[in-house]
């Protein structure tokens, strides 16, 4: 048995079984992946997958508890990786976060630059996505951090921590009536075509769930995975914009206006997903208390081996 028929396994079952996909990623041949699973799967006496003619379909039975194995293996290679990449210079590595597009253009640039300032030499790797595939990368390993709103907890390898609160306001044009409407409330909102988050992103369920309590259909004509695209539409004067607060600048984004609808919407709280059993270099350690300074190590270590 091999570390790399390991691999193999691993990367096949990543991608949906298509064995040309897994060799591309590992940067093998098919035949070359095939081979080493066949030897794998003689070595062991049974087979890992299921096979309709030369295709893969699935799995077996022994070959998902074999995987679940290969998967505590793999995260423990990884950790040593890190340990020894520790050892030899704790100042120099790559950091890889994946998150949102809000979080990234509104919670995590000042974070970022203190963090470059302490890290000069710490090569930053920022990947966006849906709440769902950026878990997906945390517990995958193929990222150290998720900062994401929603889909974290839907991940049973990933711990989550959470950062901090933020709620929503209401984003007009100059001179619109909802202006006027003190307070503002859900009735109000709700006569205006709306142009807000998708579904699944940024607390949108959060909206969706306070219009229901009150038995109102919101007329949401128009949905967008980021703040900038909404605020783009807004401008164009195609209804209102329903937005993390965070990601209204009112000299930028001008001549609209925010209005405050903490009162209207629960707050929603931003997680750290790591995922569990993880070795965490110190660098790792220092940007998550810049992002949130109540996680500390000891409280990071604390969940992270519970």
């Amino acid at each position: 048995m091999k570390l790399q028929q390991l691999h193999f396994v691993y990367e096949v079952s990543r991608q949906g079984y298509n064995v040309s996909a897994a060799a591309e990623a590992l940067h093998a041949t098919q035949p070359g992946v095939s081979n080493r699973i066949h030897q794998l799967e003689r070595e062991l006496g049974v087979p890992i997958f299921e096979r309709h003619g030369k295709r893969l379909t699935g799995m077996t039975p022994a070959g998902k508890a074999i995987l679940k194995m290969i998967e505590r293996i793999l995260r423990e290679v990884e950790n040593i990786k890190q340990v020894s990449a520790e050892a030899t210079d704790e100042h120099q590595g790559i950091l890889s976060i994946a998150t949102t597009h809000t979080q990234a253009r509104y919670a995590l640039p000042l974070v970022i630059k203190a963090f470059r300032d302490r890290y000069p030499q710490v090569r930053l790797r920022m990947f966006q996505g849906t709440p769902r595939q950026i878990a997906e990368m945390a517990a995958a390993g193929t990222v150290d951090l998720a900062i994401a709103t929603e889909a974290i907890e839907l991940f049973e390898d990933l711990i989550m921590l959470p950062c901090y609160e933020w709620n929503r306001s209401v984003v007009v044009p100059p001179a619109h009536p909802l202006l006027a409407c003190r307070p503002l409330t859900l009735e109000a909102v709700a006569k205006y075509p709306i142009i807000t988050y998708v579904f699944g992103f940024t607390g949108r369920s959060k909206l969706d769930n306070a219009f229901a309590s009150k038995n109102l259909v919101p007329n949401v004509i128009l949905t967008a995975t980021d703040a900038d695209v909404i605020k783009t539409y807004l401008h164009l004067g195609l209804g209102i914009g329903i937005i993390a607060s965070m990601a209204f600048d009112p000299d930028q984004d001008a001549p609209l206006k925010a209005i405050d609808a903490s009162h209207l919407f629960e707050p929603s709280t931003t997680h750290l997903g790591i995922r569990r059993g993880a070795y965490l270099r110190g660098y790792i350690y220092a940007f998550i208390e810049l992002f949130s300074p109540q996680l500390t190590r000891q409280i990071v270590d604390a969940a992270v081996h519970a």
